[in-house]
């Protein structure tokens, strides 16, 4: 049995003067006090990679500058999915034995640190090659393409994504640390200027400097606790071009593997957090995830089935669309809010009582999922 003994999270939006180094360590002290452990007592240490800080050992990299000997340590890379990734390995490595606790941290100055060309550049690799990065297409781009086909293949409507970015923001708008928390309307969205049709600015997530972190442990924290229970993953593909499909992709199978390993079915979970770098990522995963029907998230979202009051509680921070996107933390900060939710800590964003929550997280052009299983144990 494993538990999230702690989080930590910094603000996400632009913060000069600050390294890769430095919000991963803000990150981790936070967490650590969070879960009243000192540093002697990491015994492992997991790291997600940065784009602006690119080395080939980042996780003893940073093992080093946050003054921590661990006797497990590596970096883990799954886009973004790899801070669910990284929860399934803590899980693993603590119900195994091999340490007591887990420092699970990633963090990067992409809004400062980095040029919009160095970015743009950076990312696009995750294209083939070959086939897809020589003719130029973005992230934007690729989900572009996979939005425009999702959308003919099950009639889902440009205002009916534009739904989820003004649940986002409305979100967003009380949460401390948030990087966008002004409200916009679907004709707000709509307005905005087009980045790869059909998806607009305001369809898409922020680039953000931001650290996040959390600990998983081996003993109980207390009374009280938020454990994992079980957790799967699906890889169907990692290039656009050799996609065996263009509107079913492997969130449903991540989510089965998760739910035959935890012994709970998606109908159990009272809270969600699902990743959203576009309207168009959090549609889908959402209807393929079983949490809405196909073609259907958006409608759910404008009748207030995943607002804070609602049936399903979706992203009450602001997700990525609006708390922000620093890479690896951004999925983080979605673990860290469902934490701070299921402890009853969330102020005046609470929601009612969440025994359990489903996360979903996917890396490259929806590839790589992770699915997890949280549980509040009393």
């Amino acid at each position: 049995m494993s538990w999230i003994a702690g989080v930590g999270l910094t603000p996400f939006g632009r913060l000069p003067g600050r390294t890769t180094l430095d919000l991963m360590s803000e990150a981790a002290s936070l967490a650590l006090a969070d879960a009243e452990l000192e540093r002697r007592e990491v015994e492992g240490v997991l790291c997600g990679y940065s784009t602006t800080l690119p080395h080939i050992m980042l996780a003893t990299v940073f093992a080093e500058h946050f003054g921590v000997q661990p006797r497990y340590c590596h970096a883990v890379q799954v886009g973004g999915a790899t801070g669910f990734a990284m929860a399934m390995v803590a899980h693993a490595l603590v119900e195994s034995g091999v340490v007591r606790n887990v420092l699970v941290v990633a963090g990067e100055n992409r809004l400062s640190g980095q040029t919009r060309d160095e970015a743009v550049r950076s990312l696009a690799q995750v294209g083939h090659p070959e086939y897809e990065v020589p003719f130029g297409p973005t992230i934007p781009a690729y989900y572009g393409l996979v939005a425009s086909r999702y959308m003919h293949e099950y009639g889902v409507r440009q205002e009916d994504l534009a739904e989820l970015a003004v649940l986002m923001r409305r979100h967003a708008g009380d949460t401390p640390g948030a990087q966008l928390t002004e409200a916009v309307t679907v004709e707000e969205v709509m307005a905005s200027r087009p980045i790869a049709a059909p998806l607009k600015f305001l369809d898409c997530c922020p680039v953000s400097d931001g650290g996040a972190a959390f600990v998983v442990t081996r003993e109980r924290p207390g009374d009280d606790g938020v454990r994992i229970r079980g957790c799967g993953q699906a890889h169907t593909h990692q290039h656009v071009s050799e996609a065996p499909s263009l509107v079913r992709f492997g969130a449903a199978e991540a989510v089965a593997r998760a739910s035959e390993a935890s012994g709970m079915a998606v109908s159990d979970a009272r809270y969600a957090a699902v990743y959203d770098s576009f309207t168009i990522t959090l549609a889908i995963l959402l209807e393929e995830i079983g949490l809405a029907p196909r073609g259907g998230a958006g409608a759910l979202a404008r009748d207030g089935h995943f607002g804070r009051g609602g049936a399903m509680p979706l992203n009450t921070h602001g997700g990525l669309l609006s708390y922000g996107h620093c890479g690896v933390g951004g999925a983080i900060a979605h673990l860290a809010e469902a934490q701070i939710q299921m402890m009853g800590r969330a102020g005046p964003r609470q929601v009612r009582g969440v025994p359990a929550a489903l996360l979903h997280g996917d890396g490259g052009v929806l590839s790589s999922h992770v699915s997890l299983f949280l549980e509040r144990a009393r």
